[in-house]
């Protein structure tokens, strides 16, 4: 599964979620910083991504549009990026039972 990290989640992860996430990135290293909603919904959807974000926006997408892309809404306050990716690396198997398995279309991940 490869995360697309949103312009509110530092592009300074992608490295580290490599390992256990290959393939991902972040919007401003792919160029989309200006991008709308709609046009990064559709990188994810035609590039085999997961979005990541802190907003409801996309998770109120894929109620409208359906899945693909999948959603990962990140319920936190801003946090360090160690505390961040820390939530991503221990919670892996349960985004990937909700999303892989499950096959939900968001799935809400809160603090540790």
């Amino acid at each position: 599964m490869k995360l697309l990290l949103d312009e509110n989640l530092s592009r300074r992860l992608v490295p580290f979620l490599q390992h256990d996430y290959p393939g991902s990135s972040q919007v401003t290293l792919l160029g989309l910083e200006s991008a709308t909603d709609t046009q990064v919904w559709q990188f994810a959807k035609d590039e085999g991504f997961v979005i990541v974000t802190r907003d409801a926006d996309f998770e109120e997408l894929s109620l409208v549009w359906g899945q693909p892309p999948k959603v990962i809404w990140l319920k936190t306050r801003n946090q360090s990026r160690a505390t961040t990716l820390k939530i991503f690396l221990d919670g892996r198997s349960m985004i990937e039972d909700a999303l892989l398995n499950n096959g939900q279309a968001c799935v809400e991940v809160s603090g540790v």
